[in-house]
């Protein structure tokens, strides 16, 4: 498994429906990002009791495209005490279309507790929780991705 961090969300620039159909090249490069993964991961901060407004910027820019609806996506959450943006973003992704993978989805209470990377990696509670996710979000999307097999057809 690969995971690739987006580090450009408050590099887009402000959604505007009239540029939907072309919109600037970084919104075509985030597009044709996500049409090329298999499923996207979203650990999302709660700001004002809300979705933090660059986020909800980039989410805008996919509602119209072709390669977010049906995408697989699993919501890691760092505060039991964030729950309204939690709530607001599963709105706003079952509105996309998404399809939220529940048993991938989880929060992890890092809130006040200082940790780097390197501590939440090791920490054993938090790394089975993580690890368990992770394997969760992959055992769906393979399930997924497995072609049926063609049954044969009586004549």
């Amino acid at each position: 498994m690969s995971i690739q961090h987006y580090l450009d969300v408050g590099q887009l620039p402000h959604f505007d429906p009239d540029l939907a159909d072309n919109p600037p090249a970084i919104v075509v490069a985030l597009r044709e990002r996500i049409g090329r993964v298999d499923g996207i991961l979203i650990s999302c901060p709660e700001y004002a009791r809300g979705i933090p407004g660059s986020f909800k910027n980039a989410l805008d820019w996919l509602v119209a495209s072709h390669e977010f609806p049906g995408k697989p996506v699993a919501l890691f959450n760092a505060s039991p005490r964030a729950s309204h943006a939690q709530a607001a973003l599963r709105l706003v992704l079952d509105t996309m279309s998404a399809n939220l993978v529940e048993s991938a989805s989880i929060t992890v209470n890092l809130l006040a507790k200082e940790m780097g990377e390197a501590e939440i990696a090791v920490d054993p509670q938090i790394r089975r929780q993580i690890v368990s996710a992770l394997e969760a979000f992959k055992g769906w999307i393979d399930e997924k991705s497995r072609v049926p097999e063609k049954q044969p057809v009586d004549v």
